[in-house]
């Protein structure tokens, strides 16, 4: 199992995750902030990334703010 303590961007003009030099992660998401549109697409994002299910990923906290604990399950 691994915690990613990720910074979300919404309404990106592009898609993407990058990790940051201290270890945090940074996804920049084209959905913006509403009625969980942007977390489904860190989700998404992130499963693809990693190569997991979408089902491994969860949002564990920081659901409506910009900095998220997310937890990955192998």
């Amino acid at each position: 199992m691994r915690t990613l303590q990720v910074k979300v961007k919404p309404n990106a003009k592009v898609e993407r995750l990058e990790e940051l030099s201290d270890g945090s992660w940074l996804a920049q998401v084209k959905s913006p902030p509403v009625d969980g549109k942007a977390n489904q697409e860190l989700v998404a994002l992130i499963a693809q990334h990693f190569a997991v299910r979408k089902a491994q990923v969860s949002i564990k906290s920081g659901g409506s703010g910009r900095m998220k604990l997310v937890q990955i399950e192998d």
